[in-house]
Parts: structure tokens; sequence; C-alpha cells
């Protein structure tokens, strides 16, 4: 199923939206890694998995912060939470959760 969402004044697909914030993470945390999550490996799970030096993070991307949440989500970002950084991101609280995962890492 294909949601779409306004970003930049755009249409545009989550999987697009969730391609440029890779670009963006990758480029504002120079070095790290952004591995994407297979979700029928483990429902609910986060889809993007952050590598950096000795840290890691899980960020569940969203089209926007009303968007619905699919089972066992809130519970791996909260359970995940406790471990390391995570986080729900959409384009309403990108700039906040990247500077968190910035803090997050050391690198802010």
């Amino acid at each position: 199923m294909a949601f779409l969402f306004v970003f930049e004044g755009a249409d545009v697909r989550e999987s697009t939206y969730q391609a440029e914030l890779i670009k963006k993470i990758e480029n504002l945390i120079p070095g790290c890694m952004v591995l994407k999550n297979d979700p029928r490996e483990v429902q609910g799970i986060p889809d993007l998995l952050v590598l950096f030096e000795t840290r890691w993070a899980m960020l569940e991307v969203k089209t926007s912060a009303g968007a619905t949440r699919q089972p066992n989500q809130t519970y791996y970002v909260e359970t995940l939470g406790q471990m390391s950084y995570t986080s729900f991101i959409s384009p309403d609280n990108e700039e906040e959760v990247l500077h968190e995962l910035q803090q997050a890492f050391g690198v802010a």
C-alpha cells in the first residue's frame, strides 16, 4: 500500500521521503550507516537502523505525526528507546528528531 503526503510542496510516497531522509542522515552524521529493516521479518520493528561508531538508533518513518501506527510499532519504539535513541520521525518533527539523533551520537 503506498501512502502519499505533502513534502516540500509536492505529493511524495513514503518510500521517497524515506530515501531522502537516509541521505539527510548520512550527510548530517558523516561515517554513519543507515540500514532499512525488512518489516516482514519482525512486524512493527522501526524502519531504519542508524549505526555510528559504538552507538545505534532506530527510526520509524511516518508520513505525518498523525499517521496510523501499525501493531507493535509503539511497543518497539518505547522498548528500544530504553536501550538507545529511538523515535517516530515525519516531516512534522524531522528537524527536532535529527537534532536529537545528533545529540545521541555526540555530534551536535
